[in-house]
C-alpha cells in the first residue's frame, strides 16, 4: 500500500472513527485502526465489537494494501503533523509516515486478523433527515438508563410505521419520547432498540443537519446500518422486549401550568444549588390565579445543614392547585433539550408522574416520577 493525502483530512477521518476503538478488550487487535485502500480512498475503520465505525478520506492511490496500526499512536502523530501532504507506504507489517521534515514508523498487524465490519443490506431500509434525527437523539437518548441491570433499558425503542418514526427512552425515574417524519416510507411495521451510546455516537457525526441519513436494518434484525456521506457506522442491537410506555403516559391532568423555558431553567438552576444536599429534591407548588394568567408556579429547595431557597415564576394556570416533588436534575435536563420558548407542565395528584411537553409541536412528551416528601 501507497498512498498520499492532505494531514487535515487524514486527521478529521481519525477523529471520527476515534470512539469506536475499543478501550479495554480481551482482543487486542481492536485497539488498532484498520486502514486500506478502497475504489480510489483512504479507508479508515474501528470497531469495538458493539459499534464499527468507517470512514473514507480523499486520497491519491499509488499501491492498493491494507493493514492495521495501533489506533492511539496512529492518531496523536497523524493529529501533531503540520498542515501538509502525508505520504503512507507500507513496507511488509510497518507503516511509513511522512510529512514534510517529519517521518515515523509504525509496526503493525495483518488487516486479516481484524474483526470483520459488517455488511448491513437486506431488511429494512429507509432515510431521515439529519437535523430531524438529531433532535430526537438529543431529546430522547439522554433518558436511558446508564445501571445495565436491565439491558433493555439502556437502549433506545426506535419504532417505524409508514412515514413515522418513534423514539422512546426510559430509566424507572422518567420517559421521554419523540415522533418525527421519515423522508422514505417503510411497507411494514418494524421496532428495535438501539443502544443510547450508539444514537449517541451518530448524534456526534452528524455534523451535517441538512444531509439525508440512511437506516438499514438487517433481516436478523440484530444490526443496525447508519449510512452518512462518506461515514458509515454498525450498532448492535438490543435484544429483549422494551417495556410498554405508551401507558405511562398519563392522558389527563387537573392541573397544567404554562412557563417560560428559560425562567423555568434559571429556578431551577438555583433551586439545585440545595437540592444537591437534600437528596435533589425540587418541590413545585401551581397556583392558580383570579386569571389563567395571573397564576404561579413556586419552587423550592431545601438542605437541612446549609438552608433553603425559595423561587416564584408567572404561569399560565389551568386547574386547581397542585403540589409535587421532582429530582431537579431530572427537570434539568429535559429542560436543556427544549427548544420552544414554552413548555406546559400536567399534573394529578403528588404521587402520579408529572407530563412536561413543549409549547407549539405536539410531537415529544416527558414523563417524569414524582418523589414522595413531608410537606
Amino acid at each position: 500500500m501507497k498512498l498520499s493525502c492532505l494531514q487535515e483530512n487524514l486527521s478529521k477521518g481519525l477523529n471520527t472513527i476515534s470512539r469506536a476503538v475499543a478501550t479495554r478488550t480481551t482482543l487486542p487487535i481492536t485497539q488498532n485502526v484498520l486502514i486500506s485502500t478502497d475504489q480510489s480512498q483512504l479507508k479508515l475503520a474501528a470497531t469495538n465489537l458493539e459499534i464499527a465505525i468507517s470512514c473514507w478520506v480523499g486520497a491519491k492511490i499509488e499501491n492498493e494494501g491494507s493493514i492495521t496500526v495501533p489506533a492511539r499512536v496512529f492518531s496523536d502523530f497523524i493529529t501533531s503533523l503540520p498542515s501538509d501532504v502525508i505520504s503512507l507506504d507500507l513496507k511488509h507489517h510497518t507503516l511509513e509516515i511522512k510529512c514534510g521534515r517529519y517521518e515515523a514508523r509504525i509496526n503493525g498487524l495483518d488487516a486479516a486478523d481484524f474483526p470483520p465490519i459488517p455488511q448491513v443490506g437486506d431488511g429494512l431500509y429507509t432515510k431521515v433527515q439529519a437535523e430531524e434525527l438529531k433532535q430526537s437523539i438529543s431529546q430522547v437518548a439522554f433518558a436511558a438508563a446508564a445501571d445495565e441491570s436491565r439491558p433493555v433499558l439502556t437502549g433506545v425503542q426506535t419504532e417505524f410505521e409508514g412515514s413515522k418514526m418513534t423514539m422512546a427512552a426510559a430509566d424507572g425515574f422518567r420517559l421521554a419520547v419523540r415522533r418525527s417524519n421519515l423522508l422514505s416510507p417503510v411497507k411494514d411495521k418494524v421496532a428495535m432498540i438501539i443502544p443510547a451510546k450508539a444514537y449517541h455516537e451518530l448524534n456526534r457525526l452528524m455534523t451535517e443537519p441538512d444531509q439525508e441519513i440512511e437506516i438499514t436494518l438487517n433481516a436478523q434484525k440484530s444490526q443496525v446500518l447508519f449510512k452518512l456521506k462518506n461515514i458509515e457506522m454498525v450498532s448492535q442491537l438490543i435484544q429483549g422486549t422494551f417495556p410498554n410506555y405508551t401507558q405511562l403516559i398519563p392522558q389527563t391532568y387537573s392541573t397544567r401550568a404554562r412557563i417560560d423555558v428559560a425562567e423555568f431553567q434559571r429556578a431551577i438552576k438555583m433551586a439545585s444549588i440545595f437540592a444537591r444536599d437534600g437528596s435533589g429534591i425540587a418541590r413545585i407548588v401551581i397556583t392558580p390565579g383570579a386569571t389563567p394568567e395571573a397564576g404561579k408556579m413556586t419552587i423550592t429547595a431545601r438542605a437541612d445543614e446549609i438552608g433553603d431557597n425559595v423561587g416564584e415564576i408567572d404561569a399560565l394556570v389551568d386547574g386547581e392547585t397542585a403540589k409535587i416533588a421532582f429530582n431537579a436534575r431530572y427537570l434539568s435536563d429535559v429542560l436543556s433539550v427544549i427548544r420552544q420558548a414554552q413548555v406546559s407542565v400536567e399534573l394529578t395528584t403528588p404521587s402520579n408522574p408529572g407530563v412536561i411537553r413543549p409549547i407549539g409541536v405536539d410531537n415529544y412528551d416527558h414523563v417524569v416520577m414524582p418523589m414522595f416528601v413531608q410537606w
